[in-house]
């Protein structure tokens, strides 16, 4: 793995100066292996990472389950495809288990996203069954944690 992209996975905040400093490289190198990244789809964007009680947005996050039937010659990618392109759909990825597709959707409101499930999804060629599980409260988002610290022990507390 390329060490400039091992870098920014770790979740480091730093422009190409201080990458470079760190890695050893010029900012050139860096610079270059950026738009080397970025060329070869390996790099896809850049992503804050939110704190949704802290930053007041007004939106909805629901998981859904879904079993399609795999379509012959494009087995489930095509259909995967199709639904992982509706503006609703953040995240698609197929799955091992109960239920074949795994989607992170967002809406405005419940409403807006049971829908989006039941209007749009649901209605896709192919898609079987939905099982949506809306989300209530963040604790960790892609390696941080969003609630306070607190020391919290395993053990609970003995009285003498």
């Amino acid at each position: 793995m390329s060490s400039v992209l091992q870098l920014l996975l770790e979740g480091e905040r730093l422009d190409t100066l201080q990458m470079a400093r760190i890695l050893g490289m010029t900012e050139a190198e860096v610079d270059a292996e950026l738009a080397r990244l970025e060329a070869e789809e390996i790099l896809l964007g850049w992503r804050p990472i939110l704190n949704p009680d802290t930053a007041q947005e007004n939106f909805v996050r629901a998981v859904i389950e879904v079993k399609i039937s795999p379509e012959r010659d494009g087995g489930f990618d095509r259909l995967a495809t199709r639904i992982g392109r509706f503006d609703a759909v953040e995240s698609c990825y197929l799955m091992s288990g109960a239920y074949d597709l795994l989607i992170f959707a967002v809406g405005r409101d419940l409403r807006d996203v049971a829908s989006f499930v039941s209007e749009r999804l649901a209605s896709v060629e192919g898609v079987l069954s939905t099982a949506t599980h809306f989300m209530l409260r963040a604790y960790k988002e892609q390696g941080h944690m969003l609630t306070a610290t607190q020391d919290v022990s395993d053990k609970p507390s003995v009285s003498p």
